[in-house]
């Protein structure tokens, strides 16, 4: 159990109408009662009902009034962090907010560590860490598509596969161990059939999961998307075009964009991460070949490629060689400009990309975006995104820790097939019930904690 009490301003550090300093700890009511006044009474906030709302000033220690606020209190267990737990609802000044936290912290607080709130939610049992984690998520989430993700894990979506797994394979290794340990009451050993049918069955639940992964990483991060290309093929005004909104900067001259531009949208329910690069071409000038050599670094790890290509201007040696390099990549080849004369064909194209690939566009009448909006939909999900039915893994942590247990299991059914001892099988099958903790926080070292809520912003 945790005893210091702690406090942070919860609320973005920018003007705005309400700015929010919460206190969390047994003692947040009571550093609460030395700041706070009623306005028209003179109650004691420590005898306030818990999930109750007080009007009233925040005071100094000479009497004079800061601000005007709207003081909430929530008593232990039940709140954020199943502590007592006081939030000041202040006017949204930065100067009045720090004032504020200055005097909670002078009373007997101390300022909370980056995601201090959430932790203690973690370490008090209300969450776990696939829930807290998904709070993190909620809060740094890009989409729509990414937080559903987030409020799915955070409901215990994520947890209850994860509890399910857990209970599956100690239900296994409590008859391993108990055949071995207590011999005498001729415990039913476990056949090699029917716990090999068990692995294999834990290995499939294991390994959808593990494979949710890239459409998760999707839905929480974003297709990082590269539209490449020579100099004034159309790139920004694709940009511009898809994100529905003059954000590049558009001229008829030829490397104009010097830089990366990143922009994210929601296309047909998936987030891209898109990138407007730098026309790739030999340059002389120092800051435009800063700029291409940016865009070979982003080409290079992008999982999509918008390479445009202009129609009505013969191939180019440049274009030609981009085809080549991206032969291997997942790219959609987009012929622009075809409201004008055609000097480029689609059997041209062909000799250096699939077909199917090859999209004829013209961004300026908009003929065929609709067509790559879809295709780019096609490329990458699987099926129809359904929250209710279906759990994505989204976190790199619990990718890795389903990997390596997905490793455990099969050193448990390659054991089975060698007809191993029942006690060297249930090392493996242990290890992987460790792996599968991992992700829920059943298991994991301090320093693994401290570590992921350093990545919290303070206040949450």
């Amino acid at each position: 159990m945790i005893y210091d009490t702690i406090a942070a301003i919860a609320t973005a550090m920018s003007p705005a109408g309400i700015g929010i300093i919460r206190i969390s700890g047994e003692n947040s009511i009571e550093i609460a009662e030395k700041i706070f006044k009623y306005k028209n009474h003179n109650k004691d906030i420590r005898d306030a009902k818990s999930h109750t709302l007080h009007y009233g000033y925040i005071v100094d220690n000479e009497g004079n009034e800061i601000d005007e606020v709207l003081l909430s209190v929530m008593k232990a267990p039940n709140s954020y962090t199943t502590e007592n737990i006081v939030e000041i609802n202040a006017h949204g000044g930065l100067i009045v907010m720090q004032k504020i936290l200055r005097l909670v912290l002078v009373s007997g607080a101390r300022l909370a560590e980056p995601g201090e709130f959430t932790k203690r939610a973690f370490i008090n049992g209300r969450l776990d860490l696939s829930q807290a984690e998904a709070v993190n998520d909620m809060i740094n989430s890009k989409s729509e598509m990414a937080l559903e993700a987030s409020l799915s894990q955070l409901k215990g979506a994520v947890a209850d596969k994860i509890q399910a797994i857990k209970d599956t394979i100690i239900q296994l290794i409590a008859h391993i161990e108990a055949s071995i340990d207590y011999p005498e009451y001729d415990i039913e050993e476990l056949s090699d059939e029917h716990l090999e049918k068990e692995i294999s069955t834990i290995i499939i639940r294991v390994k959808e999961l593990s494979e949710s992964y890239d459409d998760g990483k999707r839905i929480k991060e974003g297709i990082k998307t590269v539209i490449a290309g020579k100099p004034n093929v159309g790139k920004s005004s694709l940009l511009n075009t898809l994100i529905k909104e003059q954000r590049a900067i558009v001229t008829d001259i030829p490397g104009t964009t010097r830089d990366v531009l990143e922009e994210y949208m929601y296309m047909h329910g998936i987030p891209l991460k898109l990138m407007d690069t730098a026309g790739i071409r030999d340059t002389e000038d120092i800051v435009e070949k800063i700029g291409v050599q940016r865009s070979r670094d982003h080409i290079g790890d992008a999982e999509l490629i918008l390479l445009v290509i202009d129609a009505s201007l013969p191939l180019s040696q440049e274009d030609i060689d981009l085809l080549i390099s991206l032969r291997d990549r997942k790219t959609i080849i987009i012929l622009n400009k075809t409201d004008l004369e055609q000097q480029v064909s689609l059997e041209q194209i062909s000799e250096y990309a699939a077909s199917d690939s090859i999209l004829p566009i013209s961004v300026k009448t908009m003929d065929g975006i609709n067509q790559l909006e879809l295709k780019i939909k096609q490329m990458f999900l699987k099926g129809k995104i359904n929250f209710n039915n279906q759990v994505y893994i989204t976190n790199t942590r619990h990718k890795s820790s389903l990997e390596n247990a997905l490793i455990s299991l099969n050193n448990v059914k390659n054991a089975i097939e060698a007809s191993f001892p029942v006690d060297l099988i249930a090392i493996d099958l242990t290890n992987a019930y460790n792996y599968i903790c991992e992700i829920t926080g059943d298991n994991v070292k301090e320093d693994m904690i401290k570590q992921i809520f350093s990545q919290f912003c303070l206040g949450k």
